[in-house]
């Protein structure tokens, strides 16, 4: 979707400022959201495109003023109500009704460490891909409502196949919870100057990951 959170960025937002030897959490709450979101993340309610997709339904003055870990916390909140982790009630005063149901078995310290995604193989001899290696193509001028791993820079230029990831989920449907549609993903080569305009340097180019719904032929 298009938004502050676009995939490429925006100008217009000062520097990014770099801090020398940052630390992981700047403040002990952050670990404690992190703990938190990987918690909830083990009963494998939610695809990472879902979650990616709330932190994008934020207000956008909410999204622009929230440091990183706020922006989970704000998406993590609305998340275990939607998905019955908790009532309103229980999220606003911080207590478990005496009639909630508990989760069984309790997660562990033990089961979160062992907990994994159990992704698909890439594998799959039955999806053809629809493009090849060396191929020319263009980026689908696309502006979907829903989340899109599609960044706006990108769209409607033209580049060239150079690698075929394999099969994977497709992040536009399986954040709207409509399935994976697995499909093939490509590392597409765009030069700068295609992206930037005569402006950028000749010798510069950029990777970016794209499925197959996302292009068409140059």
């Amino acid at each position: 979707m298009n938004g502050v959170h676009d995939l490429g960025g925006m100008h217009g937002m000062g520097p990014i400022p770099r801090e020398e030897n940052e630390p992981v959490f700047h403040h002990a709450w952050e670990g404690r959201v992190y703990a938190l979101d990987r918690s909830l993340a083990a009963h494998q309610r939610w695809t990472l495109d879902a979650w990616r997709h709330d932190i994008e339904l934020l207000p956008p003055a909410d999204y622009l003023r929230m440091n990183y870990y706020e922006k989970w916390l704000a998406a993590m909140e609305r998340r275990v109500v939607r998905y019955g982790f908790l009532t309103p009630e229980e999220l606003k005063s911080g207590k478990a009704a005496r009639d909630s149901a508990k989760a069984v078995p309790a997660l562990t310290v033990a089961m979160a460490i062992n907990y994994k995604r159990n992704l698909p193989s890439p594998r799959d001899p039955s999806i053809k891909p629809l493009f090849h290696p060396g191929q020319r193509v263009r980026a689908r001028n696309l502006h979907p409502a829903g989340h899109t791993r599609l960044p706006r820079y990108a769209r409607g230029k033209s580049g060239e196949i150079a690698r075929d990831h394999g099969v994977h989920d497709f992040p536009d449907t399986s954040a709207a919870g409509l399935g994976p549609k697995r499909q093939h993903l490509y590392s597409v080569r765009f030069a700068a100057r295609e992206l930037w305009g005569e402006a950028a340097s000749p010798r510069d180019s950029v990777y970016i990951d794209l499925w197959d719904d996302y292009l068409e032929p140059a």
